[in-house]
């Protein structure tokens, strides 16, 4: 039954002979729909649209800010690590420069230390042949003149008569001379 109902209803709007009755739409409810949905549709884009494309483009601009402060952030790191390599290179070459001298410098001075070292071995030994030599001198000397006196002693006890000094001294001169 309601299908005829309806059957019933689509055949009176079609003899209204209008194209919108011939597709099941009333034209004076069509109308006051279509005013309602622009009355809304003005409503929503003076309160709501026009906020919401304003909050959507700032957030554009927030992300697209973001992107480029990131981009740029990226392209400071990447400067930074350049730099940061470069200042490493740079202080490991003066660090080797450092060790370098320090290990020259150390070879000088204990090349100088050497040379110091002979050079006051060498003086200690002149020194210490000098006196070597001196000593021998004054020991030689003191042989000698305990020589001397022992033959002298020996001369009286053969002869039997004190010789005096010079003549003794020249003879045992003399003899020392012929035993060389």
């Amino acid at each position: 039954m309601v299908h005829l109902f309806f059957a019933a209803e689509a055949a009176a709007e079609e003899a209204s002979g209008s194209p919108l009755a011939a597709l099941g739409v009333d034209g004076q409810k069509f109308l006051i729909q279509l005013i309602t949905f622009l009355f809304v549709f003005l409503l929503l884009k003076k309160f709501a649209f026009k906020p919401i494309v304003k909050l959507l483009d700032d957030r554009a601009k927030v992300i697209e800010d973001g992107v480029k402060m990131g981009l740029r952030m990226e392209k400071e790191r990447a400067k930074l690590d350049r730099e940061i390599t470069q200042v490493m290179r740079d202080a490991r070459l003066e660090a080797d420069k450092i060790i370098a001298n320090g290990q020259k410098e150390a070879r000088e001075i204990i090349r100088d230390g050497e040379k110091v070292g002979q050079r006051k071995v060498e003086t200690m030994l002149s020194d210490a042949e000098a006196r070597i030599a001196e000593e021998t001198e004054q020991a030689k000397r003191r042989l000698e003149k305990e020589i001397v006196g022992m033959v002298s002693d020996a001369t009286e006890a053969i002869v039997e008569e004190k010789v005096d000094p010079a003549k003794d001294a020249k003879l045992i001169d003399k003899a020392l001379k012929a035993r060389k």
